[in-house]
């Protein structure tokens, strides 16, 4: 039902996609027919792609190429990811459905090393005005553009027309609420989840949803209060894939960036002297100071270069200037929080004299203003500083009509990589509102490849959401040398096929040696042609070895679709409704199945 101007209540499927899927019902029977598949009615087939970074985008391009291949993917109803996954799938979905020219455009950046630093970093600056500016933007455009080799301006809803025509599964990608990973840590909440498809954005546990034009939005009460501009797949693949390493690791990462980025560009080839001040432009002094600020704030020449902009400014005598001599004279005193605040107060202060355009000569630094880029910087500074991940307006703020205080009490949701809670979108897939029948989920993560059935089987158990157990015991078993693909089944809910990238099946006894080959850290610059094609071989082999069990888990489905829990009112009610489902029994088995056909 319709709540307000934009926010809508579902507690079943949104019309959009509901409309998609009837829409696709007719391929996939065309297609099971194609598979020597006879069906009356189309069974739900989901495939599924985990996180883990570049090793899991150029991996689940060679799945889903493969699928496409063998006639599998025509059979598929929806299509999910996880942080690098989605960069994959999203891409599926900018070239038409193309895999024969994605993958032949892929080797080719990786072969001339294609990436536009200059217009990457211009997309950057001017994230950095906007009032929600996170360190998603930055990540967006600086890394995971880089690491694909693609800047990507098109929007998610520029892609609904072929899945509207049924000609593509359905996509959904996944986010997480970081403000709840708390919760999620200690009861795997189901309100943490956050979906993005070509029509929605939202809650699925809430049945809460704003039109994905409208995402980003400023709402207030239900209502549109401000319109923005639909962000850019770029900035979604640097929302969806932020899980790049630990904490720690990343803000290392960011800080030599900068360093380097400083270095490179050159703009102050020596260190300012007293002297030199007059002479210096005033906009390059305060880019120098922020940026060493940034990278080192105890470095011993800010001192210095605060003295040189403290007379290139001539303030020595009003009130500021008192302000500022005494900051200088105490600096090394100083607390960190209080250097911040002056330094924001000095930026506040000399955006002013911005707006007089004869005060200052502007100097470009490679293709715009410095100012904009002192902006840039000490903006990815305070967003380092408080650690501000996924910032994006709350089309829930203030809403009357959600009784979860803490939904719509946020005037700003930070939403981040799917993958600090489970690394494959199984919550996404598995409420009853989707009918779920079969699931091929494939596993690119680092670490032990069956840590996302265990807790999807956590997650679904704390739930009462049907889904096969295997017990703790068998985990650890299998994780010891993996097999190519597991089938499980319960009693109820889907089955689900979960395919390892790295197996006995494909390497023998070097699993440990391709994991450390394809680290799910690794930079695209180490990337070579020749690494690429082999994950895309490894990836597809998973695809042609199990084809056989594949085709046969479609024809058990497509005969007899399983017994799928009806949605109702209360099992979209997520955390504060139970789904009234019994326990589950559990069958499995190993695939090493080899199939040349």
């Amino acid at each position: 039902m319709e709540l307000s101007s934009g926010v809508c209540s579902a507690t079943r499927l949104q019309e959009a996609e509901k409309a998609a899927v009837h829409k696709r019902s007719p391929k996939v029977l065309e297609a099971l027919q194609k598979l020597n598949i006879q069906a009356d009615q189309a069974p739900v087939i989901a495939v599924l792609g985990s996180g883990g970074g570049l090793r899991a985008h150029i991996a689940c391009l060679g799945v889903l190429s493969e699928l496409k291949e063998l006639g599998l993917l025509d059979a598929v109803t929806y299509l999910a990811g996880v942080s690098g996954s989605t960069w994959a799938l999203s891409s599926l979905y900018t070239k038409n459905g193309n895999m024969e020219g994605m993958e032949e455009e892929l080797k080719h950046r990786y072969e001339k090393n294609e990436w536009d630093f200059h217009e990457s970093l211009e997309k950057a600056i001017q994230a950095s005005k906007r009032e929600n500016y996170s360190l998603t933007d930055f990540w967006a455009y600086l890394i995971v553009s880089r690491q694909i080799r693609e800047l990507q301006d098109s929007n998610l809803s520029s892609l609904k027309k072929q899945v509207e025509e049924g000609v593509l599964p359905y996509p959904i990608f996944a986010a997480i609420d970081e403000d709840l990973l708390a919760d999620w840590r200690e009861r795997k909440t189901q309100n943490s989840w956050f979906e993005f498809t070509p029509h929605h954005a939202g809650y699925p546990a809430l049945g809460a949803y704003v039109p994905i034009t409208e995402f980003g939005s400023r709402f207030e009460n239900g209502k549109l209060v401000k319109s923005e501009p639909e962000r850019d797949l770029t900035f979604l693949r640097g929302l969806w894939g932020s899980a790049f390493a630990d904490i720690k690791e990343i803000k290392k990462y960011i800080l030599n960036y900068f360093r380097n980025l400083f270095g490179k560009l050159k703009f102050i080839e020596a260190p300012v002297t007293y002297s030199e001040a007059p002479r210096m432009n005033v906009d390059a002094m305060l880019l120098d100071l922020v940026m060493a600020y940034f990278t080192d704030m105890n470095d011993p020449s800010i001192k210095d270069k605060l003295c040189a902009l403290q007379q290139a400014l001539g303030t020595e005598t009003d009130e500021f200037g008192i302000e500022m001599a005494e900051i200088i004279q105490n600096w090394n005193e100083t607390s960190s929080e209080k250097k911040e605040q002056f330094l924001d107060h000095l930026l506040d202060r000399f955006k002013k004299t911005q707006e007089d355009t004869t005060t200052y000569s502007l100097m470009n630094w490679n293709t715009g203003p410095v100012w904009d880029r002192c902006v840039f910087v000490n903006e990815t500074r305070k967003c380092v500083s408080k650690w501000q991940w996924g910032t994006v307006y709350n089309f829930l703020y203030k809403h009357g009509k959600i009784a979860d205080e803490t939904m719509c009490s946020r005037e700003f949701l930070h939403l981040v990589d799917a993958g600090f809670a489970i690394n494959t979108p199984y919550p996404l897939v598995l409420p009853p509102v989707r009918e779920t029948h079969l699931i091929l989920s494939f596993d690119f993560s680092a670490g032990d490849p069956l840590e996302t059935i265990r807790a999807t089987t956590d997650y679904c158990h704390r739930h009462e959401i049907p889904f096969p157990e295997v017990s703790e015991d068998q985990l650890k078993e299998w994780a010891k040398a993996p097999a190519s693909c597991y089938v499980l089944r319960g009693d109820t809910g889907p089955v689900v096929m979960h395919f390892t990238l790295f197996n006995k099946d494909n390497c023998g006894d070097d699993i440990e040696t391709w994991r450390k080959k394809y680290g799910t850290v690794k930079l695209s610059d180490s990337y070579t042609p020749d690494l690429v094609r082999d994950l895309l071989r490894v990836s597809k082999e998973n695809v042609q070895k199990n084809k056989i069990n594949i085709l046969s888990e479609m024809r058990k489905v497509a005969g007899n679709p399983r017994n799928i829990p009806r949605v109702n009112k209360e099992a979209c009610l997520g955390d504060r409704v139970k789904d009234p489902q019994g326990s589950q029994t559990v069958e499995f088995k190993k695939s090493h199945n080899i199939s040349k056909d």
